[in-house]
């Protein structure tokens, strides 16, 4: 019995061990804040999840809590991402060995994507960090308190989808009702924040209203903006908190085609595709927007742009597959040497291989030798000659008239609104009733929108004179050729080549297993073919 007694006598602990010292637990404290509003003041958020984190370690002084003395405070980042300064810090020193705990006021203060919340705490996992929340009592190192914590961070997940989308449903609505939400002000506009509003700029008006007019009178992007370089304008400069300057810098014809095609200008705002009545005035007018985006949409600028055709392949853009009736594509290949191999293809054959279309593909240099000599056979023609003349006669020159017939009339209008402006005129600076001054001032804004409506008509009858004109000398040139095609040809340049075989053919229909190719020459009496591009 005494042994049995002096056994467990030895076996129990002493004074010594129960009064040992804890090892030290160095903690680290995280604090963040979604926005860096209110952070300036003296005692903030921030200030305020520290000091939390604080009293709840110097309860656990006993355990040999320790709160280390750096700050990690990551003040106006989301929780959604770890793209966090104070987070990759917070880190690097636990994968430095620098820290054994991890406090914070509540879990979504570290994280509120599950992802990212596993991802940090396998982190602290590898390290043997403690994570603690000072709100919510669980414990990292036990099942249950890991399911507890993944509760808890799917509702904060949770919570922050829903903050997210009614933020945009908010955003939505407002930008229906018109209102400018703070984005950066587009040339024109500069942002009253006080009244959430834009304000017109007047002096960058005048330069939209400029590009405006400037784009119906030279009826290109790329000259409006190259013009625009030429006087010295520069885009809108904008400069953030930080002191990054964004936006500055020469005009691009991207940046001019923005410009015309952007709402904003006529009073409207735009969300998901649809237009509505902005809180802001208009620079332009909505009869001179719709020109604009008339004339940009019929010159099919931006997207749809299509690429030119390669002036190195002659028949390029009308061959077509005589076994399934698809457009042939170019395409070349190189041999040993160096040497360029020049073919055409079947895009059917091209896109789904033998599947698609049996037609092999072409050599370039022997299909356009043969298409070559049923051109120059067709040139030798006599009759060829007359038909053109017939061609430049009745087609052209017809259309010419009938564009003079109608600038003429353009012209007497102007004549007749400017001899009326000038009596109108008289009669204000004549007229004291400030009654009958207010009904002349309007029809002479009458006059000035006419007038303005008429500089257009005519400048488009202009172009289009312009154009035939030039067709009708393209014509007198190619008569000229027709008598000399076979001396002047080896010396015209691929472009000039392509483009003469263009007019004279149609459509190429070529089957080669068959041993067949189709010729289809343009009827001389139809109007020349325009310049179209390959798509």
């Amino acid at each position: 019995m005494n042994a049995r007694a002096d056994r467990f006598k030895t076996a129990s602990p002493t004074n010594s061990s129960t009064n040992r010292t804890p090892k030290p637990t160095r903690c680290a404290i995280y604090t963040r804040k979604s926005t860096s509003e209110g952070l300036s003041a003296d005692f903030n958020t921030l200030d305020a999840q520290r000091e939390a984190a604080e009293h709840y370690i110097l309860a656990m002084k006993r355990e040999g809590w320790e709160a280390l003395p750096a700050h990690y405070d990551d003040g106006g980042f989301t929780g959604a991402n770890t793209e966090r300064p104070a987070l990759k810090r917070l880190i690097a020193d636990i994968e430095a060995g620098a820290i054994d705990c991890v406090v914070v006021y509540k879990v979504d203060r570290l994280s509120r994507s599950l992802t990212d919340f596993a991802e940090l705490l396998a982190l602290f996992d590898r390290n043997e960090v403690t994570f603690v929340s000072t709100t919510q009592n669980f414990n990292t190192t036990s099942s249950m308190g890991r399911l507890t914590l993944n509760i808890l961070l799917s509702f904060a997940q949770f919570e922050r989808e829903m903050i997210a989308e009614r933020t945009r449903d908010k955003m939505g609505a407002a930008r229906k009702r018109g209102k400018w939400l703070g984005s950066k002000p587009v040339l024109g506009y500069d942002g009253d924040r006080e009244r959430k509003l834009l304000a017109i700029n007047e002096a960058e008006a005048e330069q939209v209203r400029s590009i405006f007019a400037l784009y119906l009178r030279l009826g290109s992007i790329d000259n409006v903006a190259q013009r625009l370089n030429e006087v010295g304008w520069e885009r809108k400069r904008h400069v953030a908190k930080t002191g990054r300057v964004t936006g500055e810098g020469p005009w691009r014809s991207k940046d001019v085609h923005y410009l015309l095609r952007n709402p904003i200008y006529i009073g409207k705002v735009t969300y998901k595709g649809e237009r509505y009545d902005g809180e802001h005035e208009a620079i332009i007018s909505e009869e001179l927007f719709q020109r604009v985006h008339v004339e940009l949409s019929s010159k099919a600028c931006g997207r749809g742009k299509r690429r030119p055709r390669n002036p190195a392949y002659l028949i390029q853009g009308i061959t077509y597959c005589g076994r399934c009736g698809e457009r042939l594509t170019t395409t070349a290949g190189k041999g040993r040497g160096g040497e360029v191999y020049r073919y055409y293809l079947c895009s059917s054959l091209r896109e789904k291989g033998r599947a698609g279309c049996d037609q092999p593909r072409l050599s370039a240099p022997e299909v356009e030798e043969l298409i070559l000599a049923r051109v120059k056979a067709r040139c030798a023609d006599p009759a060829l000659k007359d038909e053109l003349m017939a061609h430049i006669a009745l087609g052209p020159s017809t259309a010419a008239k009938d564009l003079e017939s109608q600038r003429a009339l353009i012209r007497a209008e102007e004549a007749d609104l400017h001899a009326e402006g000038r009596q109108l005129m008289t009669l204000v600076e004549d007229e004291p009733q400030a009654t009958v001054s207010r009904l002349i001032t309007d029809r002479l804004t009458e006059i000035e929108r006419r007038l303005d409506a008429l500089n257009t008509q005519r400048s488009s009858l202009d172009a289009q004179l312009e154009a035939l004109e030039s067709t009708l000398s393209q014509l007198r040139e190619t008569v000229e050729l027709t008598e000399v095609f076979d001396q002047v040809w080896s010396e015209l340049p691929l472009p000039e080549r392509q483009a003469l075989v263009h007019l004279f053919i149609q459509r190429i229909t070529i089957d080669e297993p068959a041993g067949l190719i189709d010729i289809e020459f343009h009827e001389l009496t139809d109007p020349p073919p325009s310049e179209e591009h390959e798509s």
